[in-house]
């Protein structure tokens, strides 16, 4: 009978034994996969402006941004990736109607330009410089990229945009944008300091 018992008495300890290695080995796992570095972090990024003035990165539709003391409302925003770069153009409304789109993009450091549409120039992008309403502007840069859109864009839920930017002296800007089969549309944009935009981010499904 003492011998029945201390064969029991092992046997469930071996149990146990094995059952803590399987617990032990689940928890490492599950540390390791916690553990797995984050993405790097731009050490020079102003935290204390997106803080105080809202972050231009996370806008959305539905948010409010303030813009040299304009107010205006994101209807939508679209989201462009061209290779390993992306960026997003929202576009924004007042309650008058007037109606711009703004560019946020890191290429390194956070860029924000405001533009307005050009609905009737009449030139098209590819020369190397081109002049219009009085300035030269020389090409910068050209692509075509993958869009993804959200709120009241007026553009399908996703596809391509190519796209021919222009810089004049001074920094202004000219682009071209042709969204799938459409034609080319251009804006002129005026690149804003951060302290230009303040956003006030709205509660909603997607707020954080």
């Amino acid at each position: 009978m003492n011998g029945s018992v201390a064969y029991l008495v092992t046997t469930l300890g071996c149990l146990i034994g094995v059952a803590g290695v399987v617990v032990a080995v689940v928890a490492v796992r599950k540390g390791r996969k916690a553990a797995r570095p984050a993405a790097p972090a731009d050490p020079f990024r102003d935290t204390d402006s997106d803080a105080l003035r809202g972050d231009p990165r996370s806008l959305k539709p539905g948010d409010i941004v303030e813009i040299r003391r304009v107010s205006y409302a994101v209807r939508g925003s679209v989201h462009l990736h061209e290779g390993g770069w992306s960026w997003a153009e929202h576009l924004l409304d007042t309650v008058e109607g007037d109606k711009r789109w703004l560019s946020v993009e890191e290429d390194p450091d956070l860029e924000l330009v405001l533009w307005t549409a050009e609905p009737a120039a009449t030139i098209t992008p590819g020369a190397s410089t081109l002049d219009f309403a009085g300035r030269r502007y020389a090409s910068e840069e050209s692509g075509q990229a993958r869009f993804t859109a959200t709120g009241s864009t007026g553009l399908d839920p996703s596809g391509t945009v190519r796209y021919h930017d222009y810089r004049a002296q001074g920094g202004e800007r000219l682009s071209f944008e042709a969204y799938g089969q459409a034609g080319w549309e251009a804006a002129r944009g005026e690149q804003l300091h951060r302290a230009d935009v303040m956003v006030y981010p709205q509660a909603g499904p997607e707020a954080s």
